[in-house]
């Protein structure tokens, strides 16, 4: 119930105060910058309030990921090495859902580890900064599964997706 309500009183606007148009284009860049360092694909949504169906139907954060990662088609990717990284703000959670290519390489383990230490920042205030940094992690960790390949193209837009 009290899930409810905090996504009912809670602004429209929230997503976008958290994150205003100089961060995007921060998360933006940053995401551009991290992919030529791995062969993988990072994508980014970012999302305020869920709407009354979602939220009376019990949708989990992470069940609202999965939905977001076949709703932006980060599955779609030649070697099916696509991450979503999935920020709940009015729930102040977030998930990474990663394409069964990544899945099979990465242990979820290590995806648990990069949530917690985001979420850390994001209990301090430090909502683009824990983005920022969970974007580096994720880039290290890639690089280690799939390294650098000289051609390989930018499958997915780099822009985060705000809800």
């Amino acid at each position: 119930m009290l899930r409810l309500l905090k996504h009912l009183i809670t602004p429209g606007w929230l997503a976008r105060r958290v994150f205003n148009a100089a961060a995007l284009d921060r998360l933006e860049q940053a995401i551009y910058e991290s992919e030529p360092q791995h062969g993988a694909e990072l994508r980014l949504a970012i999302e305020g309030e869920l709407d009354l169906h979602d939220l009376l139907r019990g949708l989990t954060p992470r069940q609202r990921a999965i939905d977001l990662f076949s709703r932006l088609r980060v599955w779609d990717t030649e070697e099916n090495n696509g991450v979503l990284i999935y920020v709940q703000c009015v729930d102040r959670t977030l998930e990474i859902v990663t394409d069964r290519g990544v899945a099979a390489k990465v242990g979820q383990q290590h995806w648990d580890d990069i949530c917690a230490r985001m979420s850390a920042a994001f209990r301090a205030g430090k909502y683009e900064a824990g983005v920022l940094q969970g974007i580096a992690d994720i880039s290290a960790l890639l690089s280690l599964y799939y390294p650098r390949r000289d051609g390989h193209g930018n499958e997915l837009p780099d822009r985060p997706v705000v809800l």
